[in-house]
């Protein structure tokens, strides 16, 4: 996920009332007559989704050689169940299908073409915005993320909500759960959305919910469309850039290790364990090296990389530290099928790294990337051989026993600090663990490779230092074929089945 935006939408205070003034549309009194105890409330009609505006009056910024960011300040509220989406691809030439879930089972397909990718559901909304002399200027399509920023619109909804966080960026995500609980919302605004050009002035805003989506959850048209006064408005505190522009990250938790080395007999026990695989390298560029550096007269080939956890059990490592040394004995956890801990085995170690960009506890041959030649020879390796382990992306939440609320969730909570005695370093079930292969040393140095064909290989548990249930599916190669001069190399990747991300 990139930091590239730059405002955020100044929606009336009015805003968070509105959606609270649905808990008094929504609860009904409950019956009684004189002398008797009150009855049950009666069940309250509700469509099974609702699009609601925070407020009708909304202002945007308009920031200079940015734009517009459209976020109108809606909303989409669940009724009286869940709305629960699915989504997979059964390979990757295959499509994503999203098939709706009614209470744990699979209920029926969403129509084809809604849905082409794990960002969310495909033009759920259609923004028509006019100006004040009622031409229209803008018209547009979102998609609807319904794991998005949300909360408790009633008081009789449910406390917590069991779904992610989120819909998925990777490129090779393979299945996701979206959802949206009884009574909850959902904000409809994608922060990854390219900013709109409008300039200052005043203008009406529609907002309709598309009807391949209004029959299939049969929303009647009262509860799909509203219409919205918005004010654009020259952004007055702003310049390119000063904004973060993504919501600030959700706080990871750091999982504890035990409280002291195991002891007694080492033991891998038949029964669940974890499941590495690879996905095939994304975000692939040929880059010369920094100028003024000793690289300046280099080309290298950057790469991120991603061993995910398919499962049944999650990986588990606990680290405890030599005395006196920056090293750390590491020990692999095994579980039953009912999340009791039943075995133990040494796996290596984990070594201090304290470089900048590091300064954390790195677990020793976790994943090892290589560039190949036509023949599948190596011929150069990233020198990347430690890793700290945590649930960067969300791979595949279908999957059994797949965890949809990771605690370790960024490298800074995940992998302790210089002066840590012990830490525990955990890859979900359904998660995988991210890096991105930038640096001299870590990318691929080019400089003296012809121009041809390669292959960027992924090796996850390269030295069977892990227990696993499968070691068959350790490896994933993504074609690349290197052209152009140098300090000017070129390279084109070509796609993988539908993914044509580079």
């Amino acid at each position: 996920m990139t930091a590239r935006k730059l405002g955020r939408s100044a929606v009336a205070v009015a805003g968070a009332a509105g959606l609270v003034a649905l808990a008094a549309t929504g609860a009904s009194a409950a019956s009684s007559t004189p002398g008797q105890a009150p009855g049950p409330a009666p069940a309250v009609a509700r469509p099974a989704l609702k699009l609601v505006a925070g407020s009708i009056n909304v202002t945007l910024d308009n920031v200079q050689d940015y734009g517009v960011d459209l976020d109108l300040g809606t909303h989409v509220v669940a009724g009286n169940a869940p709305i629960e989406v699915r989504a997979n691809r059964a390979s990757y030439a295959s499509p994503v299908v999203a098939t709706q879930f009614v209470n744990g089972k699979a209920a029926r397909q969403l129509p084809k073409g809604l849905v082409k990718d794990f960002s969310g559901l495909g033009k759920f909304l259609h923004v028509t915005v006019t100006n004040s002399a009622g031409k229209k200027v803008l018209e547009k399509d979102q998609s609807l993320c319904l794991n998005g920023d949300g909360s408790r619109t009633r008081p009789d909804a449910p406390a917590t909500s069991p779904y992610p966080d989120g819909c998925s960026a990777n490129p090779f995500t393979q299945g996701a759960v979206w959802g949206l609980q009884t009574g909850w919302s959902s904000r409809t605004y994608d922060n990854d959305a390219d900013p709109v050009q409008l300039p200052v002035g005043k203008y009406k805003a529609v907002v309709t919910v598309g009807k391949a989506y209004r029959d299939f959850f049969k929303i009647g048209a009262n509860d799909a469309a509203v219409t919205l006064n918005v004010t654009v408005q020259k952004s007055q505190d702003c310049v390119r850039g000063c904004f973060g522009g993504k919501k600030a990250a959700k706080k990871s938790i750091a999982p504890k290790p035990n409280a002291a080395r195991p002891t007694g007999k080492q033991s891998v026990p038949n029964g669940p364990k974890p499941d590495l695989r690879p996905v095939p390298a994304w975000g692939i560029q040929a880059v010369p090296g920094d100028a003024g550096t000793p690289d300046a007269n280099k080309d290298f080939l950057q790469f991120s990389a991603t061993v995910w956890n398919a499962g049944p059990s999650p990986l588990v490592l606990d680290g405890f530290r030599r005395q006196g040394k920056d090293l750390m004995d590491a020990y692999q956890y095994f579980y039953d099928g009912k999340g009791r801990q039943v075995g133990y085995h040494n796996t290596g170690t984990l070594e201090w790294d304290g470089r900048p960009g590091h300064n954390h506890w790195h677990f020793t041959d976790f994943a090892r990337y290589s560039l190949l030649n036509s023949k599948q020879s190596e011929v150069v390796r990233s020198q990347k051989e430690a890793f700290c382990l945590a649930a960067t992306d969300s791979i595949d939440y279908t999957v059994k026993n797949a965890n949809w609320h990771p605690e370790n969730t960024d490298l800074h909570t995940a992998c302790g600090d210089h002066s840590s005695l012990s830490v525990r370093e955990v890859l979900d079930v359904g998660s995988g663990d991210t890096y991105v292969q930038t640096l001299p040393g870590q990318s691929f140095d080019i400089t003296n490779l012809p121009n041809g064909t390669y292959f960027v290989q992924v090796t996850a548990n390269p030295e069977h230092r892990l227990f696993e249930s499968n070691t068959k599916n350790n490896v994933a190669l993504r074609k690349v074929v290197l052209g152009g001069t140098p300090h000017h190399r070129t390279v084109q990747v070509p796609p993988v089945g539908v993914i044509s991300a580079p």
